[in-house]
């Protein structure tokens, strides 16, 4: 059984390019490898509503933050076999975000901490009713909350179709998720994380991930 490792961050942090960097690291060390992103907005009707819901495509559904942290739960529910399945044919299953960023927003939507009701909430439905597959390690991108902002303002710039959403352009919520995070991870919420801050040596951080019982041997 492959581990599960999960890399979550504020919007323009950079978790698509650390993925595809992680992939080479990791293969490099002759791991097998798959990789998964949430919200999986083509693939599963659940995510398709909650991108309608932030672009104010669907009425005041985007306003109530249990109703959209449902929405979010349900596509990792529906993907929860394929996880499975990954796990068992993969030494790493690399996923673009979480049950922790359903923690983290939902919390900062709410103005809570990271010991705060909705955080066990989220917990309480995603990992012990819906009982999706628990992290083995998850990764914190800390980039600068300032940069990860001007990130997003430019891939919305770049690409007409990708306009950003009531999440990503409200400054203030990014600030208070950030925050969350940070706190989530000092608590090992769910499993050990590591934060990520400026430069990052990807083959020890690869070598770190691997399974521990060294299943996965350097080539």
């Amino acid at each position: 059984m492959g581990r599960l490792i999960v890399i979550e961050g504020l919007d323009g942090s950079g978790k698509a390019t650390l993925t595809a960097a992680l992939v080479a690291a990791l293969q490099e060390r002759g791991a097998r490898v798959a990789t998964l992103a949430f919200p999986r907005y083509e693939a599963d009707v659940h995510a398709e509503l909650a991108r309608d819901a932030l672009y104010g495509r669907l009425g005041d559904l985007a306003d109530s933050v249990h109703g959209m942290a449902v929405l979010f739960a349900l596509d990792r529910r529906d993907a929860a076999l394929e996880l499975r399945e990954l796990l068992a044919a993969h030494d790493v299953v690399l996923v673009d975000r979480y049950v922790a960023s359903n923690a983290a927003y939902n919390a900062a939507r709410l103005g809570q901490g990271a010991d705060g009701e909705v955080v066990g909430w989220v917990r309480a439905l995603e990992i012990e009713r819906f009982g999706i597959p628990v992290p083995d390690h998850q990764l914190l991108l800390a980039t600068p909350r300032a940069v990860a902002a001007e990130r997003a303002h430019r891939r919305a710039a770049a690409d007409p179709g990708r306009a950003r959403d009531a999440y990503e352009s409200d400054e203030g919520l990014q600030e208070r998720t950030d925050a969350v995070y940070r706190a989530l991870a000092a608590a090992e919420w769910l499993s050990p994380w590591t934060v990520l801050e400026g430069d990052t040596d990807l083959p020890a951080l690869a070598g770190r991930l691997v399974d521990p019982d060294h299943r996965v041997m350097e080539p």
